[in-house]
């Protein structure tokens, strides 16, 4: 075996004995661990070291550095962990320092989401305040070189030209604080390229990116993730900003979940002191009950928490905590169902293991998983086909009232609302960036104002976009997709002029499912008073028509 292979070997071998080790001395501290323990790891690392010694050695081509750490990183460690459930996971160091990145919510660069489009790295949007939006990049400029060095450049080889990837640029604009960066972009209707002198700064990360009054009296908050430390400061201060309001309607809607201390944060703004708020349980640990421990912050309007299959982890704890407390209404449709807790622990090389140690479960004691058993890793994440397609069978659980919740498989809403689908004619203009790239092809010419709608002049400049694309159209086309055509237009043209908040405030407006959440807050109040009703009852030892309505 040679060198690199032993030293890539043995980096495997200190992670096996690290997780055996681990394993072993938490099994010890809540009870005796198996004597045989010692034994199977022995075993099972010397099976392994044989295989890996066979395939170091024999492999039909090289078994250079970066084909070794393809095989452990990508391949040993990952289908170790997978084969237990589909969230254990490990972080390489490139992976690991995202995570720790994205979960502090900020790095130091210039502030501009950035996306590939026919081989050329295109501004989705510079994020507002920062330096690139202050300094006036738009959305759909093209970089075409980061100080100076062009952003297709030579390739490996030296000689052939390459596209960049959207990862190659991102890291040529991020660094130090303070430090300068010349970004040189082009940008339909000017002649000659722009140069932009910026200065890096510290770039915030909004797990809050959209919150205020959606109609007179009622507030709306996306919450598109948990994954940055200051979520819950941001929710806060959302409120804050909102003001006084008769309703509120939290958008969980794709949340994909995060970091679970936000989530009690959040989750408890609008509970009793005291209140569970979520539970975790698992072998090798103690039980751990989370509980609210501040109140409700005077928060006592009627909220709709809107959820869909998106939904997951942190964005189901606190839809959970809400729903079993008879504190919201939660509308949409049944969510992801990932109630697996992953303990992080940092290993050698800056790397880090994420192991599910725990199960989560909602005040009321559903589980929060879905099956994995026997599904795919592509078909448990994208294609959920095991979602349970009736409530026949699935556990059965109360809410403080007495209403009927189910568990086993995400958080079933009490109002369903299925999300609007596209036709294929729509999914060709998104596949198309044809409403980004037509915003940027009118605004060449046309001014945009903030009382500015759209008329059939620019749905006849946009059906002229479409034929010099060679984007296949009817009138009928047209016709049957026009309010989404026209939200889409202006929310593409707002983002342009005004920011990306305003542009969401266009989407917001127009979406049919935060219009009929904001119709069932009147229901949501009945069930929040109907509740206090209950408890008020139970509290003074006279339970009766109030309970039995609950059921």
């Amino acid at each position: 075996m040679t060198p690199r292979g032993r030293r890539s070997l043995i980096t495997v071998i200190v992670f096996l004995a690290a997780c055996g080790a681990g394993g072993t001395f938490l099994a010890r501290s809540v009870g005796a661990a198996p004597a045989g323990n010692e034994s199977v790891l022995r075993d099972s690392l010397k099976q392994f070291t044989s295989v890996y010694s066979v395939v170091e050695q024999n492999y039909a081509e090289p078994m250079t550095k970066d084909r070794i750490d393809t095989a452990i990183y990508d391949g040993a460690i990952p289908d170790m962990l997978h084969v237990l459930d589909p969230h254990s996971n490990f972080y390489d160091p490139k992976a690991f320092a995202a995570q720790r990145e994205e979960q502090s919510g900020k790095y130091y660069g210039v502030g501009m989401q950035i996306m590939q489009q026919n081989n050329k790295i295109v501004v989705v949007n510079p994020f507002e305040g920062t330096p690139s939006y202050k300094a006036g990049i738009r959305p759909g400029d093209v970089i075409i070189a980061v100080d100076g060095k062009p952003v297709n450049g030579p390739g490996p080889d030296g000689k052939a030209t390459r596209p960049a990837t959207t990862l190659d640029v991102a890291n040529m604009l991020k660094g130090d604080k303070g430090t300068s960066v010349t970004v040189t972009i082009a940008r339909e209707g000017h002649a000659e390229p722009i140069v932009f002198h910026l200065v890096r700064a510290e770039i915030p990360r909004d797990s809050v990116d959209l919150a205020y009054d959606i109609q007179p009296g009622v507030g709306y908050v996306h919450i598109k993730d948990f994954a940055e430390e200051e979520t819950s400061k941001q929710f806060d201060a959302a409120l804050t900003k909102i003001g006084p309001v008769r309703g509120l309607v939290i958008d969980l809607r794709g949340n994909p979940g995060g970091l679970l201390s936000e989530a009690v944060s959040i989750a408890g703004d609008f509970l009793q002191k005291g209140q569970i708020i979520v539970s975790q349980r698992g072998r090798s640990f103690p039980p751990i009950t989370y509980r609210d421990p501040h109140g409700d912050q005077g928060h006592n309007y009627p909220i709709v928490v809107l959820v869909n299959r998106g939904t997951a982890s942190a964005a189901e704890i606190v839809s959970g905590a809400l729903q079993d407390h008879d504190r919201a209404l939660i509308a949409g449709e049944t969510t992801f169902g990932k109630g697996l807790v992953q303990t992080l622990y940092p290993l050698s090389g800056d790397t880090e293991l994420a192991l599910t140690t725990y199960h989560y479960y909602t005040p009321s004691g559903r589980l929060i998983q879905r099956n994995y058993t026997g599904v795919s890793m592509y078909d448990y994440f994208f294609n959920p086909a095991d979602r349970p397609s009736s409530d026949a069978n699935r556990e059965v659980k109360l809410t403080d009232s007495g209403r009927t919740v189910y568990g086993g498989g995400g958080i079933t809403p009490d109002v369903k609302i299925d999300t609007p689908h596209s036709n294929r004619f729509e999914d060709i203009l998104i596949e198309q960036f044809a409403f980004f790239n037509f915003a940027n092809h009118y605004l060449v010419n046309h001014t945009v104002t903030k009382d500015f709608q759209v008329n059939d002049a620019v749905i006849h400049d946009f059906e002229t976009y479409l034929t010099s694309k060679q984007i296949s159209w009817t009138p009928q086309d047209i016709a049957g997709a026009r309010d989404w055509i026209d939200m889409s237009i202006k929310s593409e043209l707002f983002t342009s002029v005004f920011g990306q908040k305003e542009g969401l405030k266009v989407r917001a407006a127009w979406d049919p499912m935060i219009a009929k959440a904001i119709t069932l807050l009147p229901q949501a109040a009945a069930l929040q008073q109907h509740a206090q009703q209950v408890l008020a009852m139970r509290a003074s030892g006279t339970p009766g028509e109030a309970e039995a309505a609950g059921h």
